[in-house]
């Protein structure tokens, strides 16, 4: 029987879907980020537009992987639910998920472990169309390498919800990583000092988080519970907007790339 794989669902529209291209986009950008001092992070915050808007912050945090290839092999990926309707977190009924650069196996033993927790179900609906989670592959496929992947796409979830899975699924070897933008829609100034407020909260561990700050908010808000029951720090990498990297100040959408460290 053929391995049921999660075909992309906007590759040509967020990122390239020829595969050299997209390679040699991610790699361009990875080499231009920021170097990353030691050690390396725990989980990230991390934006899912397209990849001409929100590309370059994307790789501010995942060049901070580049010393982890071949040693993360298990990734948790969380991001909202844009398209459906969703009580609680689902993962994909899937195998793989296809993108250009190749296919990436779901981790089967994170998915029964995120099962056992009954707050996760399966919905390959909620999968089908949803950005949040497809755009991180290209960048985890070059930064990393080999890995396999557990995807939650989070619903009407509360923070400690999403914190139980966290803490479930997050041992030492699995490297949690949430898909998020900040505003939506505001003025450029506007939204510079707002996501700037949300970046300040995210900084502190202080949450909940509302939805406009960030579409992905119930996903950051169970990662705030746990990094602050872990004694995390957390690290600003990059702060921007669609009016930094396409132009338009009209309306802009806010993108963060947060960074998660034990404490020394």
């Amino acid at each position: 029987m053929a391995a049921r794989v999660r075909a992309p669902a906007v590759a040509g529209s967020f990122y390239p879907a020829t595969s050299s291209l997209l390679a040699s986009q991610v790699d361009q950008w990875l080499e231009q980020a920021s170097a990353c001092p030691p050690p390396s992070p725990a989980a990230l915050i991390v934006p899912h537009a397209g990849y001409m808007y929100s590309g370059p912050v994307a790789a501010s945090a995942y060049a901070c992987l580049r010393a982890l290839k071949g040693r993360v092999r298990h990734v948790l990926l969380l991001g909202p639910c844009h398209f459906v309707l969703l009580n609680g977190l689902a993962h994909p009924d899937a195998e793989a998920l296809r993108t250009p650069l190749g296919d990436v196996p779901v981790d089967g033993t994170l998915r029964a472990r995120a099962e056992a927790t009954r707050h996760v179900t399966a919905s390959d609906l909620a999968h089908r169309k949803e950005h949040s989670l497809e755009v991180q592959l290209p960048f985890l496929q070059r930064a990393l390498g080999d890995f396999e992947v557990l995807p939650l796409v989070v619903g009407s979830a509360p923070p400690e919800e999403v914190a139980e899975v966290l803490d479930t699924l997050w041992t030492r070897d699995v490297l949690p990583i949430i898909s998020s933008d900040l505003s939506h829609y505001l003025p450029y100034e506007l939204a510079r000092r707002v996501d700037r407020e949300t970046a300040d909260h995210i900084l502190q561990l202080e949450g909940p988080l509302e939805d406009d700050r960030a579409c992905g908010a119930a996903a950051i808000n169970g990662l705030l519970l746990v990094a602050k029951r872990r004694g995390l720090n957390v690290q600003l990498l990059d702060l921007r907007s669609s009016g930094d990297t396409a132009g338009d100040k009209s309306e802009v959408v806010g993108y963060g790339a947060f960074a998660f460290y034990p404490r020394a």
